[in-house]
């Protein structure tokens, strides 16, 4: 009999292995010597430890699924329980003990992972719920809105699923916000239709009315309704582009009548202005050398001559109209200034204040001076600075004083 730590073959040929239980028939060996048979049972198991060794590379190294690896291990266990093998049987069994223990936490470590990525996806779809139910009460850009609603949509297949109730009722609230965004969206495209075909009808009205005085030779007064109706063109609103062009071509067409058929009248009129341009041409040159205003008197006299025959010269041409009146006025307005001043200068009651005011300051400034001295005699510095403050002020206004009374010389 042939002896062996694991086990051992009877007289018969019995293979039996040693465990923790006591031995455990395997198998049976008649064609050769016992220890050729307990070699053949340690060979079998040396393929079952190969086993448990290639599924321990495989839990460890690999990302298994823990079902997948727990099955694998089942299976290894039952066949370590059932071997006909001779070898550490219990070893491999607490190999295997290892594995599951290991399998265990994995398990637990993937349905934290698990749980962790529905809670993220649930804010996810949470976040996605919320934006489209703003975007259903509140947006007014209704093309952005709609592509954002489109956009959420896709983000929401592209995002884990989470457990199926709160799914269900997260999916509900993200197809209600849809169809309200679409209800509003319908509302308000009718509300403008309807405002456009009101917006339309009053601007038939303005182009019919533009139309109507297309013809009118009222130059001032019909180019008067005619920056009415432009103000009324603009605070009707916009139509729909088709209706608004064809509008719009209309009424511009009857300003353009309107319009140019004046410019030809006034650049005939004009024409017929153009003498009278230049009379008044040479009136102006010859209104210019009044200035500088030397004499007044002289100065009214001639400007009075020249107005009447500035307004005996009759009209011109509007272009030119503005710049001449305007040359006049300011020669004009240089003899007005100049006969106040002279007024100022020859008025008595001003120059009798003038004087009054100069010679008061004088008599201040006078006694002031006294006052100063004294107070240098006596020591009295605050006295003395009181003094000269004053003196200071008083002689500052007697200048100002003087120089108004110099102007009535």
């Amino acid at each position: 009999m042939s002896t062996d730590p694991w086990g051992r073959v009877d007289d018969d040929g019995t293979v039996y292995v040693r465990t923790a239980e006591g031995e455990r028939a395997v198998g049976s060996w008649q064609a050769g010597e016992p220890e050729e048979a307990l070699a053949y049972f340690h060979r079998k198991y040396d393929e079952l430890a190969g086993q448990v060794q290639l599924l321990e590379q495989r839990v460890r190294g690999t990302d298994l699924a823990p079902a997948q690896a727990e099955a694998s291990i089942v299976k290894l266990r039952e066949a370590v329980a059932e071997a006909h093998a001779v070898g550490d049987l219990a070893a491999l069994t607490a190999r295997l003990d290892g594995l599951s223990e290991l399998v265990a936490h994995r398990r637990e470590e993937v349905k934290a992972a698990r749980e962790q990525a529905r809670a993220e996806a649930r804010e996810v779809k949470e976040r996605i719920v919320a934006e489209a139910e703003r975007i259903a009460d509140e947006t007014t850009h209704w093309k952005s809105g709609g592509e954002r609603l489109r956009q959420l949509v896709e983000e929401w297949k592209a995002a884990d699923r989470i457990d199926r109730v709160t799914e269900a009722q997260l999916w509900k609230r993200m197809s209600a916000a849809r169809t309200a965004f679409a209800k509003r969206r319908k509302a308000y495209f009718a509300g403008l239709d309807e405002q456009r075909e009101g917006i339309r009808a009053a601007k038939e009205q303005i182009v019919a009315e533009a139309e109507a005085i297309a013809d009118s030779t009222d130059w001032g007064g019909t180019a008067a309704v005619y920056r009415e109706l432009m103000q009324r063109w603009k605070s009707a609103g916009r139509a729909s582009r088709e209706v608004e062009d064809e509008l719009w071509a209309r009424f511009k067409g009857a300003q353009d009548q309107f319009f140019q058929a004046r410019s030809a009248v006034f650049a005939e009129r004009d024409a017929s202005l153009a003498a009278n341009a230049e009379v008044k041409e040479l009136l102006l040159a010859e209104a210019e050398k009044i200035l500088p205003v030397t004499d007044v008197r002289a100065a009214r006299t001639t400007l009075r001559h020249l107005v009447e025959r500035w307004e005996a010269a009759g009209p011109v041409p509007r272009e030119q109209r503005d710049r001449l009146e305007g040359g006049l006025r300011r020669v004009d307005d240089a003899v007005r200034k100049a006969e106040e001043a002279e007024w100022k200068r020859s008025n008595p009651e001003a120059r009798a204040r003038a004087q009054s005011t100069v010679d008061q300051l004088r008599t201040s400034i006078e006694q002031l001076e006294k006052r100063l001295a004294k107070a240098e005699a006596a020591g009295r510095a605050k006295d003395v600075k009181e003094a000269e403050e004053a003196l200071t002020a008083r002689r500052s206004w007697l200048e100002e004083a003087e120089r108004t009374l110099a102007e009535f010389s």
